[in-house]
């Protein structure tokens, strides 16, 4: 990827250093939940909070922060850090708002019932270790989540080194699908979609949640990809293309490494398909290249498909 000259956002909020949680509640509400459900688990339960009438998220704000009001780690600085990482996730968030800008005001998300042609922007918060969030607190093993209730991204920088060992999945585009498969989530909540997710799983029946959790990680690889696709389309200041040789394979390789199939037979030595939350290898695969091949969100529509 050459994005050395992109557009830096503004939206990143730097929380790294800080003594990671904030408020009380030992792991955490989203380590807790994360553990039994996985990042999917970890949506849901923001959108709970988000859609609770006050009361409620009073509640629930006091078990999950000790009763100190909101969950929150302090304030993070706003703006563009300077040292590597920073700029890596400042400039590729920058792209992801320069596509999604352009595609809500083209009118594309009318497919998925939303006329709206603003597109608001999400923050990014980096953080180290662990974070607070409205969502509940989190350590750096829970990995990169999109959180509803604040509608902010977070990521500790380190998970793009566990990207490499752990996961075999090395690569600047690599690490950049997995950002924008999480812009990919506050796309999904703007355009409310995860709110449709949400009325599913209330119903209280697992296998369709899951059915349905799946179709909401796989549409997330799908938005990712037509991010990709349009990055594809842009040269830098000397006309060299954004997307080198090999980029789009380094993503793929990403998303095959993380598909449910796979964790699970890493973890287990079996695999059991009831309890898939993201897809399988091969279908995070299918959607990430059917985004970048047709550039269109209105292909992206997984929860109306005959086969995912």
């Amino acid at each position: 990827m050459r994005i050395d000259d992109q557009r830096e956002s503004s939206n990143i909020e730097d929380r790294r250093g800080q003594r990671g949680g904030g408020g009380g509640g030992g792991l955490g509400l989203i380590s807790l939940i994360g553990s039994r459900f996985g990042i999917g688990g970890i949506i849901l339960a923001g959108l709970l909070f988000l859609l609770a009438p006050a009361p409620i998220k009073q509640m629930l704000l006091g078990l999950v922060g000790g009763g100190g009001g909101a969950v929150q780690s302090a304030p993070g600085k706003m703006g563009a850090p300077t040292d590597l990482d920073g700029q890596f996730l400042a400039r590729v968030l920058g792209s992801t708002e320069d596509v999604w800008n352009a595609e809500f005001a083209s009118g594309a998300m009318a497919h998925y019932g939303y006329n709206g042609r603003d597109y608001p922007e999400t923050t990014l918060v980096a953080f180290s270790g662990g974070v607070g969030t409205q969502c509940g607190n989190a350590t750096a093993a829970v990995g990169p989540f999109y959180c509803p209730a604040d509608q902010k991204v977070y990521i500790d920088t380190t998970f793009f080194q566990e990207m490499k060992t752990r996961f075999q999945a090395p690569g600047d585009f690599a690490q950049a699908y997995v950002i924008a498969h999480e812009v990919g989530h506050h796309i999904q909540t703007v355009i409310g979609i995860s709110e449709q997710v949400m009325r599913v799983r209330q119903r209280g029946d697992e296998r369709l949640s899951n059915a349905e959790q799946v179709k909401m990680e796989l549409q997330a690889d799908c938005f990712a990809g037509v991010w990709g696709r349009r990055l594809s389309e842009t040269t830098t200041a000397t006309g060299l293309p954004r997307m080198e040789a090999g980029d789009l394979e380094e993503g793929l390789n990403a998303a095959n490494a993380i598909g449910d199939d796979t964790l699970q037979r890493q973890a287990r030595g079996t695999v059991q398909p009831e309890s898939f939350t993201h897809g399988t290898s091969e279908q995070r695969k299918r959607w990430l290249k059917k985004g970048f091949e047709t550039g269109d969100p209105a292909q992206c529509d997984t929860f109306n498909t005959a086969s995912l």
